[in-house]
């Protein structure tokens, strides 16, 4: 089964990838399979092998050096993160969006984003998570964010941006609450019902896009008004699902010893969705504050 974002399907740290996951049994000191809801049957880890194993038992391995750690984790996504905030504050102050640079400035943003998009669906068909794309996404999606965010403060109010960053912040440690403490889990019902949400979300975003593009105006009005406050909650509530998933497949690296370069994958899956998430707050309270 492969964990997915709300943007594009991206590899998850499962078997039919060539990873443990929902057909795998965690490394000796790791979590009972039975206590793992993606766990069934009796299929080794493809991680830790022990050639020691009684015939006809699950092999399994004593905790190896190399494997992904939660510190790994948190490094790796501090770095992604620094990046983006990085390239954001670069573009806010270099491409100011002002009636003599406007043009020039949504340009770039279009470009940045549409080249963080290649960057990411090239690192989606990767094996192995490649650092230097990884970055490199996180460097144009910045540029990107700088763009729009500058041009909310401009037209909109300068408070909505720091709201935004707030509530992208909230709702990040309030999933990471709910996850900690098993109020919600994340099975095989739930990871389809986020998929199968996310895809109609998304399917009524490109149609709303293309009225949009030959109609004019915001489309079907899904992004503005009413409708577009409710679309706004639901992005954020679909990109706190994600993140549950998100912070699942950390768990299962973590507990079935995948490598520690796979660390950088679990930072790409969380940086992706705290973009979507901090996107979608901002398009919410830039309507909010529109309506006042």
């Amino acid at each position: 089964m492969r964990s997915s974002n709300p943007v594009f399907s991206r590899r998850g740290f499962s078997r039919d990838n060539g990873y443990a996951g929902f057909n795998a049994s965690p490394q000796a000191g790791a979590p009972a399979a039975g206590a793992n809801p993606y766990a069934q049957g009796t299929a080794p880890n493809p991680y830790a092998t022990n050639p020691y194993a009684p015939a006809g038992g699950v092999p399994q391995a004593p905790a190896r050096s190399g494997a992904m750690t939660i510190d790994d984790v948190v490094t790796r996504t501090a770095m992604t993160l620094g990046t983006v905030i990085l390239g954001a504050a670069l573009a806010w102050a270099l491409l100011p969006v002002d009636e003599a640079n406007l043009n020039k400035s949504y340009g770039i943003a279009i470009g940045a984003a549409i080249i963080a998009f290649v960057l990411s669906l090239v690192q989606s068909f990767k094996r192995k998570p490649v650092p230097a794309l990884i970055i490199a996404y996180a460097a144009f999606e910045g540029v990107f964010l700088g763009v729009i965010s500058s041009a909310v403060s401009t037209y909109i109010g300068p408070g909505v941006v720091m709201q935004a960053v707030m509530g992208t912040m909230c709702v990040f440690a309030g999933v990471l609450l709910a996850y900690k403490m098993r109020w919600i889990r994340v099975t095989r019902r739930f990871y389809g019902f986020v998929m199968a949400a996310a895809m109609g979300f998304m399917l009524l975003m490109v149609v709303n896009l293309l009225f949009a593009a030959f109609g004019g105006g915001d489309g079907l009005g899904f992004r503005s008004g009413g409708l577009g406050i409710l679309f706004g909650v639901i992005g954020i509530v679909l990109g706190a699902c994600f993140l549950a998933l998100d912070f699942k497949q950390v768990e299962d690296g973590i507990a079935y010893g995948a490598p520690r370069e796979e660390s950088w994958l679990a930072a790409f899956g969380l940086t992706m969705t705290l973009v979507w998430i901090y996107l979608e707050m901002l398009r919410l309270l830039s309507i909010l504050s529109g309506d006042d």
